[in-house]
């Protein structure tokens, strides 16, 4: 009789307290840290939401957010932030803000939920992004069950935008949008998720918000395909693509976070932009730190948090 194989001890390999832990065997594990909720809002807001299914084989979804206006809306594409890691359009951080952001900037917000690495690595949720786009764009003329929020939009108004991870995949969406025939007016950028091997000063600093090092460092190493650095062009923006966002003629707005460890790669990535021609606005929030924005509910942040969406009102209006 065959003696069996030894069982692999499960070890953990990856993990990013109380958000993920991978395992050698491939299991993943993600403690629910926000609750996720579904679409019932506070009435005040006078905003209606509901969730729509983009592919169900690849559990691909969104929840769409649409003010109460007399006008046609802009439709702003968002992707959550999570290190491509974790996260959901379902959080309760998420759906608060975004609607918030809809009934504050007057424009329907269409909140991507895209696969999530390690299981899924790049570039899946850019992948994810790209059908989406692709999706939201074609129901401007697909009649029953998209009329609720599609009959609501302007359609030559459509923007791309995220935080952090997120932020990373409307920009890498924004590179690939004329190609696949969807017109981007604008990419709203807020704190964008990018990296590289040379670290910046504000990395080297301690980290005084969400975001640590340690933390970058491993959701880049779960996120990045296998054998790939930070140097890495989806990581480390080289610039030598700014010129798809110059020559499509659309605007960027870039949001910093002061005490954010990403606020030096985030000013790079706007001078970059400028000296490309790309017409690129930056705001820098005093005094606060990554994802100052769903996670701090101090005074401070609030006022931050205020400001942000009045850039944001303004950009979108345009």
């Amino acid at each position: 009789m065959k003696s069996k194989a030894p069982q692999q001890k499960l070890q953990v390999v990856e993990e990013i307290e109380g958000l993920i832990k991978v395992h050698n065997d491939g299991h993943v594990d993600r403690p629910e840290i926000v609750p996720n909720v579904g679409c019932s809002l506070v009435p005040d807001l006078g905003v209606t939401c509901r969730d729509a299914i983009i592919d169900k084989y690849t559990n691909l979804w969104a929840r769409i957010y649409v003010p109460t206006a007399a006008n046609k809306l802009p439709l702003l594409l968002y992707f959550h932030g999570g290190g491509f890691c974790v996260g959901s359009a379902s959080w309760s951080c998420y759906h608060e803000l975004l609607a918030k952001l809809a009934a504050r900037a007057g424009c329907a917000v269409f909140s991507v939920s895209y696969r999530l690495a390690p299981e899924h690595p790049l570039p899946a949720a850019y992948d994810d992004g790209v059908k989406a786009a692709v999706w939201a764009k074609q129901q401007e003329f697909a009649g029953v069950g998209s009329e609720w929020w599609a009959g609501r939009c302007d359609f030559s108004r459509i923007f791309l935008g995220g935080d952090s991870a997120g932020a990373n995949i409307a920009y890498n969406v924004g590179l690939r949008a004329n190609s696949i025939g969807v017109g981007v007016k604008g990419l709203l950028l807020i704190q964008p998720f990018f990296g590289g091997v040379a670290r910046t000063r504000s990395e080297m600093c301690v980290a005084r918000s969400a975001l640590t090092l340690a933390a970058s460092d491993a959701y880049w190493r779960m996120a990045l395909p296998a054998g790939a650095g930070r140097d890495h062009p989806w990581c480390s923006t080289a610039g030598s693509e700014f010129g798809i966002l110059r020559r499509a003629g659309a605007a960027v707005l870039v949001c910093v976070a002061e005490a954010d460890i990403l606020r030096d790669r985030n000013l790079e990535f706007c001078g970059g932009l400028a000296r490309e021609g790309v017409r690129v606005e930056q705001v820098v929030s005093k005094g606060v730190g990554h994802a100052f924005h769903i996670l701090n509910k101090s005074r401070l942040a609030q006022t931050r948090l205020h400001e942000l969406l009045s850039h944001v009102k303004n950009f979108v209006g345009r």
